[in-house]
């Protein structure tokens, strides 16, 4: 490539070509999922992120001497995460590039200066602005279909990582669970006894909507602002956050894959949430959800039958972390899930270290399927 031109975006014109050059880049990959791009081109918009309140960003593309899009990146500062965890670090995020190590080199390094000149002496990732944005570059698990949740990328990606100085991190793993036909006895022997000593219920709704209106999506958010605490790069939710989050993902839940319990003073003891997999409609959309693609999404989330669901968040509190609620919540999940006709289950990323959320897995038929990596590389 003759010639590289990095330009810095802020038009909607320009952040809808950086949204759809993903897309494009993968388009026809069977394992890749689509970005849905109304909701990227939101995400990347600060009046309507509201990450905006803690962190700054720049988003780039790159063009190649024909002026044809090759690249794209994000760099980051999240005050917030830096103030946490006492570091002065910037991150990038929405890294993609065609198979050109000097296209990802001259990306890096604009993320890298715009980083620097801001004080910060490291930057690290893929990242988002949030944990509830797409993390972590895939260094195992290519021949593996990609999650609704969870970042894809070709394997000359990591060969360029390391060539330009960036060293591992951490890793996340996700792991497929093959479900039992059945509901182990133990597990609901146990559930059952754990619910009754320790005086806990079982919240039950009508839609997914009076999990907002009832104050529970934001005691679920207030419990994982607690639990998350020692995780990885995690800052709390802000109230913003939390309204628009609920707003965005809890509207959208099946009440089957949903579990919530509290106690007799109506504190959240723990919770579990789940979706259908939505990956194989999200291939269908393209990554747009007009003319037709709600329709993929909707089907999806509305059919009697997902062979695959995907667990997207799970916390007990610190009250009954001891006390075996978590088979309460793996028998409701699991009843659930056998209510959609789900074979499997996929875990989503969880943190290499995290042990005990490994551990609740041990008894189940499973295999670590794909493994993904952030990055870092001090200034």
């Amino acid at each position: 490539m003759n010639s590289i031109n990095i330009i810095a975006i802020s038009s909607k014109k320009d952040i809808k070509s950086y949204v759809r050059f993903k897309n494009d880049l993968y388009k026809g990959d069977k394992y890749a999922v689509p970005t849905l791009e109304m909701d990227e081109i939101a995400t990347l918009n600060p009046k309507k992120n509201p990450a905006s309140d803690f962190c700054e960003w720049q988003s780039y593309l790159a063009y190649n001497g024909k002026g044809e899009i090759v690249g794209r990146i994000t760099a980051i500062i999240n005050n917030n995460a830096n103030k946490t965890w006492n570091k002065k670090e910037g991150r990038f995020g929405y890294f993609d590039f065609i198979e050109d190590i000097e296209v990802a080199r001259a990306l890096l390094n604009v993320a890298e200066e715009w980083i620097k000149e801001r004080g910060m002496d490291a930057i690290h990732g893929p990242l988002g602005f949030t944990d509830i944005d797409e993390e972590g570059m895939l260094v195992e698990g290519y021949e593996e279909l990609s999650t609704m949740a969870a970042l894809y990328n070709y394997p000359y990606y990591i060969d360029f990582m390391n060539q330009l100085g960036y060293a591992k991190d951490i890793d996340w793993i996700e792991m497929l669970i093959t479900l039992p036909k059945e509901i182990p006895e133990r597990v609901v022997k146990f559930a059952s006894i754990v619910e009754q000593k320790n005086n806990l219920r079982v919240l039950k709704f009508k839609s997914a909507k009076e999990i907002i209106k009832q104050g529970w999506a934001a005691k679920l958010f207030e419990l994982i602002n607690i639990q998350f605490a020692e995780l990885y790069g995690f800052t709390p939710f802000s109230q913003r956050q939390i309204d628009y989050y609920s707003n965005m993902y809890i509207s959208l839940l099946r009440l089957e894959l949903v579990c919530i319990i509290v106690d007799n003073d109506n504190n959240m003891a723990g919770f579990g949430l789940s979706f259908p997999s939505m990956s194989r409609a999200l291939q269908k959309t393209k990554g747009r959800m007009f003319p037709f693609g709600w329709f993929h999404m909707l089907r999806a989330l509305k059919s009697k039958k997902s062979d695959i669901v995907d667990l997207m968040l799970m916390a007990v509190s610190d009250k009954y972390k001891n006390k075996g609620l978590t088979a309460i919540v793996m028998y409701h999940v699991m009843s659930g899930m056998a209510s959609v006709g789900a074979k499997y289950v996929e875990t989503n990323v969880e943190l290499e270290t995290n042990q005990t959320i490994h551990q609740q897995w041990d008894k189940f038929d499973r295999r670590i399927h794909k493994r993904r990596r952030a990055f870092i590389k001090h200034l």
